[in-house]
């Protein structure tokens, strides 16, 4: 028995703690249990913001041209003081029109950020267009210019002023009152910038930030814009650092834990300082928001810092009788916030206020075992999520988000695997309240580039601020078991070479952050490789359960791969093994095509499971990417090595690009829940297996097939069930025993009859779960369901409203694509529209949409401050309009 450390011991770890005050609601952000905070000010720059976008360079301003301005910006993140930069002391020589303060942006239009400039189209459609399926075929490209006025008051005079921007797609350079600030090229992290020498007080301040996207940047769709939040941080001269708490914990038991702290104490003022740095520790209610009782106190230190410079401050506590963090599928996500004072002076002035939110807990990584969270067996139940949001595009929104882990949820998710970048600040505050565990990883590439306009071209500047401002960002959060520092890099195959690139980004993670391990996503690297030895924790796409290694995928070209679980055991037999990316298993909801293949994994083509002119893929759940195995492939092969932690699925979600095997289509195929958020019927095969106590039968496909009479046409049900007997009209089909390594049951031989399918499955010999489908009718009606009907009228809250082609009886009519038109009045808006067609090249916004087997989607959210009844209404051509109500308050 096995556990890997970095330090010499069993690998523990409990943290957590977002941007202290960033985050929090606005009206909760400068009160601290129940009492005004001091020192500090975060005002969110959500509204008023101008914009104006161009397909081509309006400017003539190129990153190399301001280069030289932009890296001193990521001084902070780099270790080696001579390896950091000097800003010009001239400004730049070029005359940039919209940034001037006088500039006239009155044409411009108006948006709310966080913002996507591409996601409302229109497609590109056909071959010889300027971003193809990869990029998701959304008008991504060129210069976007975002202005916005800043009012600075007198009373900010003494303060120290700051714009912190939670990511920006892409190249972002910043202006001031026509000054410029500074930039950040990586359009996934966060960062900061001091705009204090810049702003003219008591005065109107003109804030203008510059985007380029280019072309071929990207395998996946990035979205274009300030897709994130934006925030003014107003502090005093002397306060908490950016991301300048690190909470860690050790001797963690039933009857107390030890928590240590660090504090990094900035000082912008021009003399030296002296303050004491006092921290409080309470129990923490993050669902409300609410401060508890308080648990602990770290002694109260005296840190003097001089101008210009920081200085840390640390310390130790002890809570007695800790409420563990854990996951959600065995233990409770139980939180702490720490509230961390600075004052000065004999009459205990605080001067700032900073709060961390952090949980205890302990993370064992079993060679053997596997993850042990709190000493506690837990299986990696995962997937891999890209950051879109469906029809909303990578503009976040928090709502959208606790959607889809709503969804991931109930299939019995319990981790995610950022893939392949840092997420949205706010996605990870979700999943340490909700106990999801977390991945978290940066890099889809190194110096090796894998497209031409990729992250390589500024990997060697960029790296080291990129990767150490990540780490300091999110280190505080409890969810967070593993570090990942690439995604399936070239510098797998260029042995000793690549390897020093790992190494390099190994070092830098255990140096900031040395409780996690850290790891890389390896698709190619072979346990006989340098690569795999340089990391803590081996992570495999897709080799562990085999690449093209079976009859069905012999005829393919590519990464031939036999199942390596068993030869990175005997390599590394002191690491934890774990399947980063699994499956990529193809379909298109609902779709069903014939014949079915008699094996468990085939690759999709025109005569396994694809059809390349409809551009769909049977849901038969048995047909996968090239690279890709079915789901009942990985699960023989997890089943069969019981010391693999588990799984990342590619992917819980469509996404947005990479619409694999038909890159003509808009977005991808392998997600287990479509671009729309409706299962398909994958989902239950993983829930039968995740959640193998829920009480559920799954009959796929669906029973209505005019054309199909007296043809052979196979059902399959996904169940936790040992035993399950399948009638046609009251006919039994045989009462089937699931054989080992066997996850469905399979009826291959039914003769379609019209009329009705039943399942009853045992469990045990005694009735475990039952399910009916009926054949349906011609269309007749629609039918909404709201999955809510209460929202805030604050203009970012929304309801999801599902659509159903129904028939007279009320039944989903299967096959529908009718066309559907929506209409919203009243206090609210139509946001986007959707049906989870990979192939459907309609706009998002518009509001005609197809059904696509029987279900399409409307995104509706109140108008910002109204309230009142929205009415949603949904009408088609010779069936029964229906109308839907939503509140907002």
């Amino acid at each position: 028995m096995l556990s890997h450390s970095i330090l010499g011991n069993a690998f523990r770890l409990s943290s957590l703690g977002a941007l202290a005050l960033s985050h929090l609601p606005i009206a909760a952000a400068g009160v601290i249990g129940g009492h005004p905070a001091s020192g500090r000010e975060v005002i969110r720059l959500d509204t008023d913001w101008r914009f104006w976008h161009s397909f081509e360079n309006p400017d003539g301003i190129t990153y190399d041209q301001l280069k030289a301005y932009i890296l001193p910006t990521a001084n902070d993140f780099i270790a080696n003081p001579s390896d950091r930069h000097q800003r010009p002391s001239s400004e730049p020589n070029v005359t940039v029109q919209y940034a001037d303060k006088k500039f006239n942006d009155a044409s411009w239009e108006v948006v709310r950020v966080p913002h996507d400039w591409a996601i409302d189209g229109p497609f590109y459609v056909g071959d010889d267009v300027p971003v193809g399926g990869g990029m998701g075929r959304l008008p991504i490209q060129g210069v976007g210019w975002y202005r916005r006025k800043i009012a600075i008051e007198r009373d900010d005079a003494d303060k120290q002023i700051y714009l912190d921007i939670d990511g920006a797609m892409s190249y972002a350079v910043v202006w001031l009152n026509g000054k410029l600030v500074g930039g950040w090229p990586y359009g996934y992290n966060t960062f900061r910038l001091d705009l204090t020498p810049h702003l003219a007080v008591g005065k109107d301040n003109q804030l203008a930030i510059r985007l380029d996207n280019p072309l071929l940047s990207s395998r996946w769709y990035p979205g274009g814009g300030l897709y994130r939040n934006v925030w003014l941080t107003k502090v005093d001269k002397t306060h908490v650092g950016q991301s300048g708490t690190y909470i860690t914990t050790k001797a963690v038991s039933a009857s107390s834990a030890t928590l240590n702290l660090v504090v990094s104490v900035e000082n912008k003022a021009k003399v030296t300082r002296d303050v004491y740095v006092s921290t409080d520790v309470f129990k923490f209610n993050p669902d409300t928001e609410e401060t508890g009782s308080k648990v602990a106190s770290f002694p109260r230190r005296s840190v003097r810092v001089s101008p210009g410079q920081s200085s840390d401050s640390s310390g130790s506590a002890t809570v007695r009788n800790p409420q563990l963090w854990g996951p959600w599928t065995s233990q409770k996500p139980n939180m702490y916030i720490a509230v961390t004072k600075l004052s000065t002076g004999k009459d205990n002035k605080v001067i700032d206020t900073y709060e961390t939110r952090f949980g205890i807990r302990t993370f064992d990584l079993d060679a053997d075992k596997g993850l042990l969270v709190n000493g506690e067996h837990v299986r990696i139940q995962g997937v891999n999520q890209h950051h879109d949001l469906g029809a909303l595009g990578a503009a976040f929104n928090v709502r959208a988000a606790q959607r889809q882990l709503d969804i991931l949820r109930d299939m019995g998710v319990n981790a995610i695997r950022m893939s392949h970048n840092p997420p949205a600040p706010e996605l990870l505050d979700m999943l340490d309240r909700q106990g999801f565990l977390v991945m978290d990883e940066i890099f889809d590439c190194w110096e090796l580039q894998k497209n031409p306009n990729d992250f390589h071209l500024i990997f060697s500047d960029w790296h080291e601020a990129d990767l150490r401002s990540f780490l300091r960002r999110d280190r505080n959060h409890p969810s967070i078991y593993l570090w990942s520092v690439g995604n399936e890099v070239g510098e797998q195959q260029t042995g000793a070479q690549g390897t020093a690139v790992a190494q390099r980004l190994i070092a830098i993670a255990h140096e900031e952050e040395p409780t996690r391990l850290v790891t890389a996503s390896m698709n190619s690297a072979r346990p006989n490789m340098p690569f795999p030895p340089a990391f803590d924790v081996i992570s495999l796409n897709y080799q562990g359960e085999g690449i093209r290694d079976t009859p069905a995928y012999s005829q393919l070209s590519g990464i031939n791969t036999p199942p390596l679980y068993d030869a990175f055991k005997s390599a590394f037999p002191g690491k934890l093994i774990e399947s980063s990316e699994t499956a990529s298993s193809l379909t298109t909801r609902g779709t069903y095509l014939f014949p079915v293949v008699d094996v468990i994994s085939a690759p999709v083509n025109d005569t396994s499971g694809g059809n390349s002119t409809t551009l769909q893929v049977s849901a038969y759940d048995l047909y996968t990417a090239d690279f890709g195995a079915s789901p009942d492939k990985v699960f023989v092969a997890q089943d069969e090595h019981p010391y693999v932690a588990g799984e990342f699925v590619w992917s819980g979600f469509d996404y947005i690009g990479e619409p694999t095997p038909y890159y003509s289509a808009r977005s991808s195929y392998c997600g287990i829940v479509d671009l729309a958020g409706f299962p398909k019927d994958q989902y239950y095969l993983y829930q039968s297996r995740w959640r193998p106590d829920l009480r559920t039968a799954h009959i796929l496909p669906h029973w209505t097939w005019p054309d199909r009479r007296g043809k052979v046409t196979p059902v399959h049900v996904f169940s936790a069930a040992d035993e399950a007997e399948l009638f046609v009209n009251g006919k039994s089909q045989g009462r089937l025993a699931r054989a080992q390594s066997s996850y469905r049951f399979r009826w291959d031989h039914v003769v379609y009859a019209p009329g009705e399918l039943h399942v009853i499955t045992y469990k045990h010999g005694r009735v475990w779960a039952t399910a009916t489908v009926e054949t349906a009718g011609e269309a007749a009606g629609l039918r909404l369901k709201a999955d809510r009907s209460l929202i805030r009228g604050d203009g970012e809250d929304l309801s999801f409203i599902t659509v159903e082609v129904v028939d007279s009886r009320g039944r989903v009519v299967p096959g529908a694509t009718n066309a559907i038109t929506f209409d919203v009045s009243g206090a609210g808006e139509l946001v986007a529209t959707d049906n989870g067609d990979p192939a459907d090249l309609t706009a998002f916004p518009s509001k005609q949409r197809k059904a696509y087997s029987g279900l399409a989607l409307a995104i509706v959210r109140a108008k910002a401050g109204k309230r009142g009844v929205i009415t949603v209404t949904a009408s088609g051509s010779r069936l029964k309009t229906s109308r839907l109500a939503v509140v907002a308050y």
